[in-house]
């Protein structure tokens, strides 16, 4: 079987591109928790910081929200209310789910800024290599959605997750080996494959590749822990300050290796280091609890928190980042129980 791929008709041909997160949005798109396996005993518990996350990007944009049905679409407007949010900014649609992670079942916007139009890829999902079945709900949003707002969708028949890339908009994406080249994902690609891939339906030019991921991560890897684009020249990147902690030596390696990479104008990139929080455990399972799961919405950037002491030290050094932006810190004590945080659950449609 030829796994090349003909480039004719393709996103990237076509004009479209992925913007970065910062890229205006016209709207947050979110799939409501409802999974008990995904938080055991801690479900409830989440919705109270769920809900304040959606209260600040309300602040500035629409939230999508899918849900399973007008019983559940009932339970989340409760929930809503009970954190004041003004649900005129909240608009619901009846697309069942498996589970909450939108940042890697939901649709990928892109957009082409010539033609102002639209389309969405509707990349394969697996549940992070067959991690969690069912996923038979999740693996179709994104044609839903499609459909629903009369958008062409592209299918490229691999999996791809948004949590493992990272956008400049300058036509770099940053990933890692750790999940793309993972042979639960797709054993039939080799590294070169999977970059032309990433070039044609993500519309760039250049693919950076990170190593391994946090310990606890069960994503394999997944970049959004990690390392983030803050502008098209400048990452940050977490560093952990304990020499005996076992995500030290994998975070220096990354360092090392971004101090190396140059992007597509010859430019070194301009690193911020981010600390990382105290370890957090819950039934003495290590969790992947980091700062550089923040999401980027229009008038805000919401970082989850940890009760850590380095909190505060996080919230600065990322506001410093995002001068046009408030840097909000939400505890994400709970949802980390999870295994991701907010931008994990969410996925951004931007403007044309």
């Amino acid at each position: 079987m030829n796994h090349e791929l003909s480039t004719m008709n393709l996103p990237k041909q076509n004009g479209f591109y992925f913007p970065p997160e910062w890229h205006p949005h016209t709207a947050t798109w979110l799939s409501w928790p409802h999974k008990e396996e995904s938080w055991p005993g801690k479900l409830d518990l989440i919705y109270p910081q769920y809900c304040e996350f959606i209260k600040v990007l309300t602040g500035g944009e629409l939230v999508r929200i899918n849900v399973a049905g007008e019983q559940m679409a009932a339970f989340a407007k409760q929930q809503l209310a009970l954190v004041g949010v003004d649900l005129k900014h909240v608009e619901f649609f009846e697309f069942p789910t498996n589970d909450a992670w939108c940042r890697d079942h939901g649709p990928a916007f892109l957009i082409n800024q010539q033609t102002k139009q639209k389309v969405i890829v509707d990349w394969g999902y697996n549940a992070w290599g067959d991690k969690y079945p069912p996923f038979d709900l999740d693996d179709v949003i994104p044609t839903k959605i499609a459909e629903r707002f009369g958008l062409p969708v592209y299918h490229p028949g691999i999996v791809m997750e948004g949590g493992s890339v990272d956008f400049n908009g300058q036509g770099t994406v940053l990933t890692t080996t750790a999940c793309l080249l993972n042979k639960n994902r797709n054993p039939h690609l080799n590294q070169q494959q999977i970059e032309a891939y990433l070039q044609n339906y993500y519309g760039v030019e250049q693919i950076l590749w990170l190593g391994d991921g946090i310990v606890g991560d069960d994503t394999d890897g997944h970049i959004d822990d990690i390392t983030r684009f803050v502008n098209e020249d400048t990452v940050v990147t977490v560093i952990e300050e304990n020499r005996q902690d076992e995500n030290y030596d994998i975070l220096q390696e990354n360092l090392q290796t971004l101090k190396t990479m140059r992007l597509l104008n010859g430019k070194q990139l301009n690193i911020i280091e981010l600390p990382m929080p105290d370890p957090v455990y819950y039934d003495g399972q290590r969790l992947p609890a980091s700062y550089a799961n923040f999401y980027i919405a229009n008038s805000a950037v919401v970082v989850p928190t940890y009760r850590s002491k380095n909190d505060e030290k996080a919230l600065d050094i990322l506001q410093s980042c995002f001068p046009g932006r408030k840097v909000i810190g939400i505890d994400s004590t709970h949802i980390i129980w999870g295994l991701g945080s907010f931008h994990c659950l969410s996925q951004q449609e931007p403007e044309v």
